[in-house]
Formats: structure tokens, C-alpha cells, sequence
């Protein structure tokens, strides 16, 4: 499996992407890319609101389209490229599709289930451990929050002031 800050910032590049997607849709900017050698398996963004689905994140989704392209539950020898540090659901299911390696580019100090709040992935009660690298790209990765979050809060004012 092919490790290198070069290969690591071109998905994670395109996780970013994936993101901007998301916060053009109202979705909290969070984008994936799950590689497999040098090939994009499948990617997606954070669809929570627009498919009505709280399990809709942007991991859960590279999963199951990836599962679906190799017939397989089983993602053995892939690489996940995630903006943000994944939540407890999401971390278990990249433990359960055995993907060998995890690649975020910021923590997620509430929820984040890989070194934040739990550390899901290196847990030795856990069958499968996930090799992680984190902070690709961690600048970018923040501003796409920053910049979501800030819309929101400014919008939300806006809203309130002409209600008042």
C-alpha cells in the first residue's frame, strides 16, 4: 500500500471536493475518497438532510457504494481520505469493512471517535486495527468548517432580525 504526503494531499484534495459539495447543499461540509491502489472505489459527502437518513455521512456512503462495486462487505487493502475526524458509527464500520488505512485532515473534538473522544480504531478489544494519519491538509480541511459554520451563524441572525 502506497504511503507518501504527495498521494495522501491528492485525495484528500478531492475529499475536500467532496465536502464543498456538501455545504452547497445546507450538509456539513465532511467529503470522503476511498482509494484502492491508485483507484477512486467511490467517494461522496455528508447527505444526512437531503436523503432524510442520520446514518447518511459521507463515509457511510463511500462504504456502500465501494462494498457494492467489489461484491464485497469486505474492503480489505483500501485507504479512506475523510475531511474530518469520523464519529463512532463511522469509525466502527471502517473497523467492520476492514479497510486498512485511515487519512482525516482534522479532529472533531465532540464526536470524534478516533483520538478526540474514543480511539475506536486502536482499541485492543477491537478484532480488525486501522492505520491512521491525521492533519492532511488540516488547514484547508477547518476553513471548509469555519466558512460552513460561519454562513450558518450569520444566516441564522439574519433570519431572527427579520422575524423580530
Amino acid at each position: 500500500m502506497r504511503i507518501d504526503q504527495e498521494f495522501d494531499e491528492k485525495y484528500m484534495r478531492m475529499a475536500l471536493k467532496e465536502a464543498r459539495k456538501a455545504a452547497e447543499r445546507g450538509e456539513v461540509p465532511v467529503g470522503a475518497i476511498l482509494v484502492k491502489g491508485d483507484k477512486v472505489l467511490s467517494r461522496d459527502h455528508n447527505r444526512c438532510i437531503g436523503l432524510n437518513d442520520p446514518t447518511a455521512h459521507a463515509e457511510m456512503l463511500a462504504l456502500r457504494k465501494a462494498g457494492k462495486i467489489l461484491k464485497n462487505y469486505r474492503l480489505n487493502n483500501t485507504v479512506m481520505y475523510v475531511t474530518t475526524e469520523p464519529c463512532p458509527m463511522c469509525a466502527a464500520a471502517m473497523i467492520h469493512s476492514r479497510i486498512s488505512r485511515l487519512v482525516f485532515g482534522t479532529v472533531e473534538p465532540k464526536f470524534g471517535a478516533v483520538e478526540s473522544k474514543f480511539s475506536l480504531l486502536q482499541d485492543k478489544s477491537v478484532n480488525h486495527k486501522v492505520e491512521v494519519r491525521r492533519g492532511i491538509l488540516e488547514k484547508e480541511c477547518v476553513e471548509v468548517l469555519k466558512e460552513f459554520f460561519r454562513e450558518r451563524r450569520t444566516n441564522s441572525k439574519t433570519v431572527r432580525s427579520i422575524k423580530s
